[in-house]
């Protein structure tokens, strides 16, 4: 997709998130016609002054409003407050419960769009340790990380039902200017930095530029239909994350969070910190596609580059 394609009709849910607010002025600069989904649809409206048609509620939305592709990227952050029960509930709610709303409107849409593009996480395959992950390992049952993107798929997939073509995005750590990159980098820029727990934990990330990239691929690309991992192919430990960030600030990388003051802490959602996954972009490069930032260097270096 580019500024010289035929503008499509897009409908974006999360089009105000760290990716989906990248995503839509993406979209608009290439001339194509979004539609978001939004708890605030009016300063949503005119934040993007008036260029972006917005709604808060499903029934709002017509039966015949036409559209060529959605991108459903909705849901409440993963990490915040601890994972009680009522928040647990909170973020299925915001993934599972708004696509459950979508298949209600696609149920009833007299023009069904061809593409779906779903977000997900490599939180699907649970913490595996230094074990390689593909697209073809399987979802673990008794860790939430694992059941909310497995969820969230599940409802997803029923859109293929009225023949649309489905695409689920399993994305790692997503860096790029604000997301993680500024609270991860803080500790080493007031010179307190260093790793967490052993450090020996596998970070699987990917850079903005290469989600938007992939998103905008999968609405063009009919080849592409099923999981993907969306994340670097170059994943480093936890260890080797604060020595490169220790060097590009030229500050010192001496101090060590335990892993135990972070469970303690952040009791369950701890995992997300202390255990590591180490995913793999099998299909994605099976596919041809090249990563704009195929390393973590070439991710922190951007970071730094955007700050000054």
């Amino acid at each position: 997709m580019n500024a010289a394609s035929t503008p499509l009709r897009i409908l974006i849910t999360g089009g105000t998130g760290f990716i989906g607010a990248a995503l839509l002025e993406r979209l608009l600069a290439e001339g194509h016609q979004p539609t978001v989904y939004t708890r605030k649809p009016a300063a949503t409206a005119t934040r993007y002054r008036g260029r972006v048609a917005t709604f808060a509620n499903w029934d709002e939305l017509p039966a015949d409003a036409q559209f060529d592709a959605i991108v459903n990227l909705a849901g409440a952050p993963v990490v915040g407050p601890r994972w009680s029960a009522r928040r647990k509930q909170a973020l299925l709610d915001s993934r599972v419960g708004t696509t459950e709303k979508l298949l209600g409107w696609l149920a009833r849409a007299t023009h069904k769009p061809a593409i779906l593009v779903n977000g997900s996480a490599i939180g699907y395959y649970g913490c595996r340790g230094d074990e390689e992950i593909d697209e073809s390992a399987t979802s673990p049952e008794g860790e939430f990380q694992a059941q909310l993107c497995r969820e969230w798929e599940a409802a997803a997939i029923r859109a293929e039902a009225f023949g649309v073509r489905v695409v689920r995005l399993r994305l790692g750590l997503v860096f790029g200017p604000g997301g993680a990159f500024p609270k991860l980098l803080l500790p080493f820029r007031l010179g307190v930095g260093g790793r967490m727990g052993d450090g020996r934990q596998v970070m699987s990330w990917v850079h903005r530029d290469d989600v938007i990239a992939v998103i905008e691929r999968a609405i063009v690309d009919e080849s592409m239909q099923g999981a993907y991992n969306l994340c670097a192919p170059k994943a480093l430990t936890q260890a080797e994350f604060a020595a490169l960030a220790a060097r590009l600030l030229h500050r010192p990388n001496l101090f060590v969070t335990p892993a135990w003051l972070i469970d303690c802490l952040a009791g369950e959602m701890g995992a997300l910190f202390t255990r590591g996954q180490r995913v793999v972009p099998r299909r994605l490069q099976e596919a041809g596609y090249r990563f704009a930032f195929p390393d973590m260097e070439s991710a922190l270096r951007d970071q730094l580059n955007a700050r000054n």
